[in-house]
């Protein structure tokens, strides 16, 4: 295993790129050439399909650029092509891959859209006003309904119900249209958290820490069964689900039907993944099912992975007493992927609660609001130098403003800590953190332990306004099937987080519900809860 620090020290982004590239970002490269194209031989397996019904299907590399190169022709003949953009509304179905694949061979940019998405959603995504502008939305009989309510759509293709024949004349040859490495190949927008979602544009230069995240972080190797749990019309899925393993030449893995712990437990057992990415909200339903719902899958995994929000240390140590594998956490942001990680392939410690050591190729830093570095263990907002971080490629959103770059620096709106060792520590978002009696509370460490509460199945903490203190904590959580929210459970939560935090930190007020606000990708609205506070 090589060491953090010295492959920091060494780290080179020519290197890389000689490394896991086929084309050169400064003379040519497609991405459905690194994603497809060089691993189409021999019969390999891309894609292993499990169906929302149980049906199993395998994609091979061939199959995917023979049904990629019909696809753009499909787009040629259709007007679409250099710089023009292809939505998807899809499920996590084969033909996903022929629209993403089709799409970057042409030169297009490919946008994914979530399929929970309803028409205003959509409408801000794709349309002139705001969103894309894209030429096409391919779709699928299930959400065609949903485009009817869209105005100004762009012309629309139907998985099941035209799109087969659509493509089924085209050629399967197609000369990839070569970009370069600042040339954008996916639009994303942001999830929404803390505000008005807002485009990203990924450029090629993108593939390049990706593959350093699934080579270092992720540690995928030629042997795993790897499963991100992520849904493709999110970064963490789209880059780490989709592009990630392929343009390793790696299979990867869908499912097409919505989380259940049953139809997740089913999918690691059948397919004997060793290899595991998803969410925090997952594991901790996987967590709240209870120990024995995981004895088939107890000794599968050799690693795996969370990203989207801070991990519980609770969770980390349930994954490795129930599942017997190590449970990492990942930090990132959609404008500029995974940057802060435990890495499984590279040496170094971890500490609990931390969200770990920057991805090599980014210089990362804890600054005050006048952009002064901050000392260690000294809260601040985490910022990367740009001019010192070859592997940073965001450059600001599409048709918005971007404050958050701020000189040499992009500033992520995270407050985070960071120790003598180099370990970066997540605090909450700037506009989550609670200033009560004085005291700055980052939320993240109260609901870690409000989540070490054998009742509590999920829990949010925000801040409610009091003309005494400022703010006061209050946790809203979500109880464990069957468990009964009495007064008496309020109290004993409180004296827990008392006794095992701070005296100031524990919540004042403690609201159950049936379930937390989240955006479609399973991060928590906590200003949806501070709204209501």
């Amino acid at each position: 295993m090589r060491d953090y620090f010295e492959t920091v020290k060494n780290f080179s982004a020519a290197n890389l790129e000689r490394r896991v590239l086929a084309g050169s970002l400064g003379e040519g490269v497609n991405a459905c050439v690194e994603c497809c194209d060089r691993w189409a031989k021999d019969g390999a397996i891309a894609l292993e399909w499990h169906g929302a019904n149980g049906e199993r299907r395998t994609l091979t590399f061939a199959e995917m650029l023979g049904n990629a190169a019909k696809f753009a022709n499909c787009l040629k003949s259709r007007g679409i092509g250099r710089g023009d953009v292809v939505a998807g509304l899809l499920p996590r179905i084969p033909d996903l891959f022929t629209v993403i694949l089709g799409a970057w061979r042409v030169g297009a940019m490919y946008q994914p859209l979530f399929t929970a998405f309803g028409p205003a959603a959509i409408e801000s995504r794709v349309t002139a006003s705001g969103g894309s502008q894209a030429k096409l939305v391919v779709t699928d009989v299930a959400n065609r309904p949903k485009l009817k309510d869209v105005p100004d759509c762009p012309d629309i293709l139907t998985v099941g119900d035209g799109f087969a024949e659509a493509i089924a004349s085209q050629s399967t040859e197609f000369a990839p249209v070569m970009l370069r490495g600042d040339d954008p190949f996916v639009v994303l927008f942001t999830s929404g958290t803390t505000g008005k979602p807002k485009g990203v544009r990924y450029p090629l230069a993108l593939l390049l820490p990706v593959a350093s995240y699934m080579l270092d972080a992720i540690d995928l190797r030629p042997d795993d069964h790897y499963w991100n749990v992520a849904d493709p019309g999110w970064a963490y899925g789209m880059l780490y689900a989709v592009i990630g393993p392929l343009m390793l030449g790696h299979s990867t893995t869908f499912h097409e039907g919505a989380f259940t712990v049953e139809s997740t437990v089913r999918v690691i057992a059948n397919r004997a993944i060793t290899n595991l990415a998803a969410a925090p909200t997952a594991y901790r339903l996987l967590m709240a099912a209870g120990d024995e719902a995981m004895g088939p899958i107890a000794h599968l995994l050799r690693v795996a992975s969370s990203a989207g929000e801070p991990l519980n240390p609770e969770v980390i140590r349930w994954a490795e007493r129930v599942l017997h594998c190590p449970l990492a956490d990942h930090y990132g942001q959609t404008e500029v992927a995974m940057m802060i990680n435990n890495h499984h392939a590279l040496k170094h410690s971890v500490k609990p609660g931390a969200a770990g050591l920057p991805l090599p190729g980014l210089e990362m830093a804890i600054l005050d609001d006048d952009l002064n570095v901050q000392p260690a263990n000294t809260p601040g907002v985490l910022a990367v130098h740009i001019p010192r971080s070859p592997m940073y490629t965001f450059t600001g959103y599409w048709k918005a403003d971007s404050p958050n770059i701020r000189g040499d620096w992009y500033i992520t709106g995270d407050t985070m800590m960071c120790d003598e060792d180099g370990h970066f520590f997540f605090v909450g978002r700037n506009d989550d953190i609670i200033t009560s009696a004085g005291y700055r509370i980052g939320p993240f460490d109260v609901e870690s332990v409000v989540m070490e509460h054998p009742a509590v199945a999920e829990v949010a903490v925000i801040g409610k306004p009091d003309p005494q203190r400022t703010e006061i904590v209050k946790a809203v959580i979500v109880l464990k099937a069957s468990v009964e929210g009495t007064e008496e459970l309020k109290a004993e939560i409180q004296q827990m987080v008392r006794q095992r935090l701070s005296t100031h930190a524990y919540p004042r007020e403690i609201d159950f519900v049936a379930a937390l606000p989240k955006t479609p990708s399973g991060k928590i609205q906590r200003f949806i809860l501070r709204g209501g506070a």
